[in-house]
């Protein structure tokens, strides 16, 4: 890929930097804030370690949005971060306002981009871009999906003592409370985990799951997750950048798949140079689809909530 440029340089959108320019998955890597200094900063600093990580890719920061002209994907992880004790929807109204913002400047500077949106809530943020770009749904999606499954898997390693590169874990659904870890497809080595442990232990990973944002959140006070986030988003354009056709979940627009649409949720998706090039449908047993049906809803009741906006 020629050029990609990160909207947000904080946490996340520098890590990001960093595992993308270390893996050489681009020639030109643009960061933007609207801090003065603080994109530029981050861009030199990660610059510097080129010759440690063995890598061309060039940086640059800036604060004017122009920057992100000519590229070919956009990574959004601008907004402002929750705190202890709010929910992700507690910054949709501040975050859907900087996002608006950053989305009607990738349709002036870089109309042939795709959009991944990293900021939260990211569902409601993704789908919101969609509308007010127009663009194809395969451009427009987000990252939520592959940040859930590998915190799920990597529970699922500490408890079992087994390694976690034999653990494949799948979520669907809302990036938040709602999300729907499905254990019927996630295995070991290809088994199903269920043959490995407890249906207690299970349930506790499921929860676990579920608040593994809260958890790290609640533990640092003055910072939500970045490292994990910014490996999931480096996995996803991995997959884009190399055209791998790599079965991933991610935040989709729904057009009929899993009885849904003009909805953006975390679902199975191909994704390749085309950005989301398929939805995979999974069959749900009754309280699979119950508790997908649960997440759909709250989704859309975050998304109406965007009317009051």
């Amino acid at each position: 890929m020629n050029k990609i440029t990160i909207v947000g340089a904080g946490r996340v959108g520098e890590s990001t930097a960093q595992f993308l320019a270390s893996r050489d998955m681009c020639r030109q890597l643009v960061l933007i804030d609207v801090r003065e200094g603080a994109a530029e900063g981050a861009a030199l600093d990660i610059q510097e370690d080129a010759p440690l990580f063995q890598f061309d890719t060039k940086l640059a920061g800036s604060n004017k949005p122009e920057m992100m002209a000519g590229s070919d994907l956009i990574i959004i992880t601008a907004g402002i971060p929750r705190k202890p004790g709010m929910s992700r929807s507690d910054v949709l109204g501040t975050n859907v306002k900087i996002t608006d913002e950053i989305v009607k400047n990738a349709m002036q500077y870089a109309p042939d981009a795709m959009l991944l949106f990293v900021s939260n809530p990211v569902d409601i943020l993704t789908y919101r871009a969609w509308k007010v770009c127009g663009w194809p749904r395969n451009r427009v999606f987000g990252q939520a999906g592959v940040l859930d499954a590998t915190r799920m898997a990597s529970f699922i390693a500490m408890e079992s003592g087994y390694s976690a590169l034999d653990i494949d874990a799948m979520v669907l659904g809302g990036h938040g409370d709602s999300m729907v870890p499905m254990m019927r497809y996630t295995t070991i080595s290809g088994i199903p985990v269920a043959n490995f442990l407890p249906q207690k232990s299970i349930d506790e990973i499921v929860e676990r799951t579920r608040n593994g944002g809260a958890e790290i959140l609640a533990l640092r006070q003055n910072s939500s997750a970045y490292d994990a986030p910014a490996a999931a988003v480096a996995t996803m354009v991995d997959a884009i950048v190399h055209d791998r056709k790599r079965i991933l979940p991610s935040v989709a627009i729904l057009d009929n798949e899993y009885g849904c649409n003009n909805i953006a949720i975390g679902v199975p998706t191909v994704l390749g140079k085309d950005g989301v090039e398929k939805v995979i449908e999974l069959e749900l047993n009754a309280d699979e689809q119950n508790d997908f049906n649960q997440s759909v809803e709250m989704v859309k009741k975050d998304i109406q909530s965007l009317k009051d906006l």
